[in-house]
């Protein structure tokens, strides 16, 4: 049989272990992904052994992700190390770019493709939702922080994906309950938010996720569904060719949209490659099955280059001395913020 291409779609699971109907959604012609959460991560060995089902209920390339960027989102903690917010690499800026390698050599053991991460959202000091997952208020400084952490990641093999295109920092309502309004016009998103952006995607970064966040002055659909922010301004202003993920569609900051299947035919009309639908299992399916099925050469390569290259399996990180010296750092790093 030939093997299946990655399709458009990321999915997620409910528990520890797959159901059959995981398994079939798994195997849809649609799939190309799957994200990991806090409720299917037990300790390393599980999720290792629960990634490894996940692959054999695929015939053919699959990626695997998870948001694990430090702080209060890091899903993995368990026999993992903990890693510090974004924010508090100002402190510290050495630490950046090993925190990076740290984080991607850790997941590439277990068979993580990707960690959605680092966030290149400038803190404006108004998002609970941002906050100190941003790596500075400083548009420049946020920049060359989170372009040391990708730079950590690329080395130990990972791929990364900046986040939230064009900056979610400047609103302070959670696009996951509701959809956030930025009134700011075009040449302020340019001058501050865009800055981090446009440096990583000069240094070559693979991926990129938009916000579920409407900016009425420039377009009317939120970024993740604009064929103006992600052709215009992403594709053509920042020269950006990558790999385009959407927000999780079953946000409520997408609902504005209309129903799950023209949330994902809008996104995948603007320039996502890939449409997450997660924690809303009728949703996943329902894109599934009435999201036409189509090959897209351009797409596939650009989330191909997702794919992890584990460089150290766990037993020799393990043993490994860079690894034992920023795990340690790391470690009271964290613990001196926590």
């Amino acid at each position: 049989m030939k093997p299946q291409a990655i399709g458009p779609v990321m999915i997620d699971i409910e528990a520890h272990s797959l159901s059959a109907l995981d398994k079939e959604k798994i195997a849809h012609p649609n799939t190309g992904a799957l994200i990991l959460f806090a409720r299917n991560y037990d300790n390393p060995r599980q999720v290792a052994d629960l990634i490894k089902q996940i692959r054999a209920a695929r015939n053919g390339d699959f990626l695997i992700a998870v948001d694990q960027e430090g702080g209060r989102v890091q899903r993995f903690q368990n026999g993992f190390t903990r890693l510090p917010a974004a924010a508090y690499y100002a402190d510290k800026p050495e630490l950046a770019e090993a925190a990076g390698w740290l984080m991607a050599s850790e997941l590439l053991t277990v068979d993580v493709d990707f960690s959605f991460a680092p966030v290149l959202d400038v803190d404006c000091g108004v998002s609970e939702i941002i906050g100190n997952r941003s790596f500075s208020q400083d548009a420049k400084l946020a920049g060359e922080l989170a372009g040391a952490f990708r730079q950590g990641m690329r080395a130990a093999g990972m791929a990364a994906t900046g986040k939230h295109f064009p900056g979610h920092g400047a609103v302070a309502l959670d696009s996951h309950l509701t959809l956030p309004v930025d009134e700011r016009d075009l040449e302020t998103i340019r001058q501050q938010d865009l800055l981090p952006f446009k440096q990583l995607i000069a240094q070559g970064l693979e991926a990129i996720m938009p916000a579920h966040v409407a900016y009425p002055q420039v377009d009317r659909y939120p970024a993740g569904f604009s064929s103006f922010w992600l052709q215009n301004i992403l594709r053509g202003e920042l020269g950006f060719d990558g790999a385009i993920f959407s927000d999780d569609l079953s946000m409520e900051g997408a609902a504005s949209i209309g129903d799950f299947t023209e949330r994902a035919g809008l996104a995948q009309q603007a320039g996502c490659d890939m449409l997450l639908v997660c924690n809303n299992s009728a949703a996943a399916e329902q894109v599934l099955d009435k999201l036409p099925i189509s090959q897209n050469s351009k797409r596939e390569q650009r989330l191909q280059a997702m794919r992890g290259k584990c460089l150290l399996d766990k037993d020799a990180l393990a043993k490994n001395e860079k690894w034992q010296t920023v795990s340690k750092q790391i470690s009271e790093f964290y613990e001196s913020h926590a």
